[in-house]
């Protein structure tokens, strides 16, 4: 009886740190392959903040947007978008060309989204980092809220062209979000978004972004010309135009399921 009761408790001790080595191996592994948390850095925070502002206006408003796909340094498809937005958590994505998705809309609430078909009954939910079009994923489309999405801090200053430039590293709140890392270059003296770098997971280089072209629209001179383009595929990359910006008066009933058969 003795000896069986010994063996039990060697069975129970070994399952114990089996348990334990286990579980130590599972957190080691999830700490390795969760986004690295950095401290709240206030004014790296800022200026990503000032810059969004640049880039799309805090009230509600609607934008056009034309996205021409290029492969071999060739444009090829032409998509056409109208974005509605209010304070940088809630849009609308309503595809206007070609003329046969016309119908199609996106919706987002905080950073959930789903799309809407014509010919079926229910949404489908969908991720911000899936691809839309060419280089374009859907939450740069539907989602530039760069300070609500990344932790930022400012990692050097760079001068390009006789201007100066703050480089900031931006990391993801967690995985929901588009990328999982961003690298920002703002111009110092006025906020200006200069170009971005943005990364996976894994930390591979997925695409660059270029702000280009700033026009006056709303008030304030901002960026018209967006060009994505692939980080491994030379000659692959999106050009994103953006037009007749106006300000809108857009209540909350309009970013619900049930309001977007209405939109036009």
């Amino acid at each position: 009886m003795e000896i069986m009761t010994i063996r039990w408790k060697s069975v129970k001790v070994v399952t114990f740190a089996l348990f334990v080595i286990t579980t130590l191996l599972f957190n080691s592994y999830a700490q390795e392959n969760s986004p690295a948390v950095q401290a709240e850095d206030p004014v790296a925070k800022s200026i990503v903040e000032k810059a969004d502002l640049v880039r799309f206006p805090s009230e509600g408003f609607q934008v056009d947007v034309n996205i021409t796909n290029m492969q071999a340094g060739q444009p090829g498809e032409v998509r056409k978008y109208r974005v509605l937005s209010k304070g940088n958590s809630n849009t609308v994505v309503m595809v206007t060309e070609p003329a046969s998705e016309r119908g199609q809309i996106i919706l987002m609430k905080g950073r959930d989204l789903w799309v809407f078909m014509p010919d079926v009954s229910q949404p489908i939910r969908i991720a911000l980092s899936q691809r839309l079009t060419g280089q374009v994923a859907n939450g740069d489309l539907a989602r530039a809220n760069f300070a609500a999405d990344y932790n930022p801090r400012i990692v050097r200053t760079e001068t390009i062209d006789g201007e100066t430039y703050q480089v900031l590293e931006l990391i993801a709140v967690d995985r929901g979000v588009t990328y999982q890392r961003v690298v920002y270059w703002v111009r110092h003296k006025d906020n200006w978004p200069f170009k971005a770098e943005f990364y996976s997971l894994s930390n591979r280089l997925l695409k660059t972004c270029k702000y280009e072209n700033f026009q006056m629209m709303e008030g304030r001179a901002r960026p018209t010309r967006l060009v994505m383009e692939d980080a491994l595929k030379s000659g692959e990359q999106s050009i994103l135009e953006y037009r007749s910006m106006k300000l809108r008066d857009l209540p909350d009933k309009v970013f619900t399921k049930d309001y977007l058969k209405k939109l036009e």
